[in-house]
C-alpha cells in the first residue's frame, strides 16, 4: 500500500486506512473474531492507518481495536477521537470540548486501546460553548507530554479550522467525502485545508455502503442497522432515487473493469495527494477489494464521465438526521 503525507508535521499514513466503527456499532451484528482478523489482514496488506473513537459503542470499539493491535502496535498509525460526550459508558448527546474533559477522555482511550500514546487525536465535533483556543491549547499540552503525536479536527467549519490551527498546527481534518457527499468542495472546507497545509481524511467514502451497489433495498440491512431507520438517504422517499445514481456509477465501473466500490474510492483518492480514505468494513473480503482501489488510475475521461452521472448534490436526502446535521461544520 502506498503512503501519503498528512499535514506539514511529518505524519505518513497508508493511502487507504480502515474505519473500524462498524466492527462494533451502528451497522448490524458484530463478529469480533472476523473483525480482529480483518484488522490483521489490513496490516498485512500495508493498511496501517486505523480509525476509531471513544463514542463508538461507546468505548467497545476502542477496546476491540486494542485487542486487535496487541503485539503489533509498531505497525499502526492509530487515530481516535473525543468530544461527543460519554459519561459512564453512555452518550449524553452533548459535545464537550473542555480541557478537563478531553484529558479524562484521552486517558480512557489510552487504557482501552492498551497504548501509551495516540498517533492522531481528533476533536470529533466542535463545542460551540468552549472556545476552540481552549480545547486546542489543552491538546498542544498533551502533545508536549507525549500522550498524542498529532492533532486533528473533525467536521469543522473553515473558521474553526483556522482558529484551531493557529493554536497548534492541525495535521488532519476528517470529514465525510464521497460521490454522494461533496459539500467540502463548495463550502471552503477543502480549500481551507489546502491553504493551511492540513491533510484531509475522507470518512464514509462509500456513502455508508450505498455506493458499493450491494444494498438494493432496505431489507438488505439488518433490523439493528441504524441506516435502515435513521439515515435519510436510506429511507423510502430517497432510496430509489439514490439507487438509480448508484446504478449509473456501476455502468461506468463495469466499463472500467472494476467494482462500484473501487471506482468510488479511486475517485476520492484522485481528488488530491493530500487526501486519504478510511472506508469502513468488518469483513476481510471487502477489505481486500477496497485495497485494490488504491492502484486504480482514473483518466480525465473517466473523471468527466463520473462527474456527469454524480455531480455535486446528486444524492437525495441529508447525510445525517436533523439533530446530527446541526453538529457538523461548526
Amino acid at each position: 500500500m502506498r503512503q501519503r503525507r498528512l499535514g506539514g508535521q511529518g505524519l505518513q499514513v497508508s493511502t487507504e486506512g480502515l474505519g473500524c466503527m462498524g466492527m462494533s456499532s451502528a451497522y448490524g451484528p458484530a463478529d469480533e473474531t472476523e473483525a480482529i482478523a480483518t484488522v490483521h489482514r489490513a496490516l498485512d496488506l500495508g493498511i496501517t492507518f486505523l480509525d476509531t473513537s471513544d463514542m463508538y459503542g461507546p468505548w467497545t470499539n476502542e477496546e476491540l481495536v486494542g485487542r486487535a493491535i496487541s503485539g503489533r502496535r509498531d505497525e499502526v498509525v492509530l487515530a481516535t477521537k473525543f468530544g461527543n460526550e460519554v459519561e459512564n459508558g453512555r452518550l449524553t448527546g452533548r459535545v464537550n470540548g473542555r480541557p478537563d474533559y478531553l484529558r479524562e477522555a484521552l486517558d480512557g482511550s489510552l487504557k482501552r486501546l492498551g497504548v501509551e500514546h495516540v498517533d492522531l487525536y481528533y476533536q470529533h465535533r466542535v463545542d460551540t460553548e468552549v472556545p476552540v483556543e481552549e480545547t486546542f491549547g489543552a491538546l498542544a499540552d498533551l502533545v508536549a507530554e507525549g500522550k498524542i503525536r498529532y492533532v486533528g479536527i473533525s467536521e469543522a467549519a473553515p473558521e474553526s479550522i483556522r482558529r484551531a490551527h493557529a493554536v497548534h498546527p492541525l495535521t488532519a481534518l476528517q470529514t465525510e467525502y464521497s460521490l454522494f457527499t461533496r459539500d467540502v468542495e463548495g463550502n471552503d472546507v477543502l480549500a481551507t485545508t489546502r491553504e493551511l497545509g492540513i491533510g484531509f481524511v475522507a470518512y464514509s467514502p462509500l456513502g455508508r455502503g450505498f455506493l458499493t451497489g450491494t444494498i438494493r433495498s432496505a431489507g438488505d440491512l439488518s433490523e439493528e442497522d441504524r441506516r435502515r431507520t435513521t439515515h435519510p438517504r436510506f429511507q423510502e422517499e430517497n432510496f430509489a432515487r439514490n439507487l438509480a445514481v448508484v446504478d449509473r456509477i456501476r455502468v461506468l465501473a463495469d466499463a472500467k473493469g472494476v467494482t462500484s466500490s473501487q471506482l468510488a474510492l479511486a475517485w476520492v483518492l484522485a481528488r488530491g495527494e493530500d487526501i486519504v480514505v478510511i472506508p469502513g468494513t468488518k469483513r476481510r473480503s471487502y477489505l481486500e477489494a477496497n485495497a485494490a482501489a488504491a492502484e486504480i488510475t482514473l483518466t480525465p475521461g473517466d473523471l468527466a464521465a463520473i462527474d456527469a452521472v454524480a455531480p455535486p448534490g446528486v444524492a437525495h436526502g441529508d447525510r445525517y438526521p436533523p439533530g446530527h446535521m446541526e453538529a457538523v461544520h461548526r
